[in-house]
């Protein structure tokens, strides 16, 4: 009687921890038995290497401390310039871009210091429509970024073209200076701020002002 009792007891836990494992993987795999990419994390502009908790990024507050190395001249805390994710920000200044009243169609383009937007829209103030995307653009790249936009749909295949070269490279430099040339001949919307202008340039990008003359 106690061996049958034994091999019950010993039943029951099994089924018991089947059940658990059970349970257990459908939280974590789909039906499929793909991997659940919980709350789509691949939609972030950052590419750091830290731990990821699951959390609902829609709705969660986002907050990061950093400080200042104590060490001088440690340049560790520029290494997030270098981590941007140049093609996510893209991808974001587009989808709002298109979000947008009398706005169609969008292409964007991240460079290691400009943002470049091309659009096509059916709007009857464009320096409105410009100045929109223009600040839509401004709100997600860093602060030193400068954005250049154009309706003119048109240069769209440019921006395209230069999307595959080293941002780094002269001649990517080369090839960018002329299409931004082009793009200024359409509006750029309203100064940034009484210290900047339409782009986002101020007294001192004299360097950049001076090669798109």
């Amino acid at each position: 009687m106690k061996k049958l009792l034994i091999i019950l007891g010993l039943f029951t836990i099994t089924a018991l921890s089947g059940c658990s494992k059970d349970s257990a993987n459908r939280d974590v795999y789909e039906e499929s038995g793909n991997t659940i990419n919980v709350n789509n994390k691949r939609h972030e502009l950052y590419n750091e290497g830290a731990s990821r908790d699951l959390r609902d990024v829609s709705r969660d507050y986002g907050f990061v401390r950093h400080q200042k190395s104590p060490v001088m001249n440690d340049n560790e805390t520029d290494d997030h310039y270098a981590a941007l994710d140049r093609e996510q920000i893209a991808n974001i200044i587009s989808k709002f871009s298109t979000s947008m009243a009398n706005v169609n169609d969008a292409a964007t383009l991240v460079t290691d210091q400009e943002v470049l937007v091309v659009y096509d829209t059916d709007t009857k103030d464009r320096n409105f429509t410009a100045d929109q995307v223009k600040r839509t653009a401004l709100s997600v790249v860093p602060r030193y970024y400068h954005v250049y936009v154009s309706d003119n749909k048109t240069l769209m295949r440019d921006l395209e073209n230069l999307a595959h070269l080293d941002s780094g490279s002269a001649q990517a430099r080369n090839q960018v200076v002329p299409l931004i040339k082009k793009m200024l001949k359409s509006p750029q919307g309203n100064p940034v701020d009484t210290n900047e202008d339409a782009n986002g340039r101020t007294a001192d990008d004299n360097n950049m002002k001076n090669k798109l003359k």
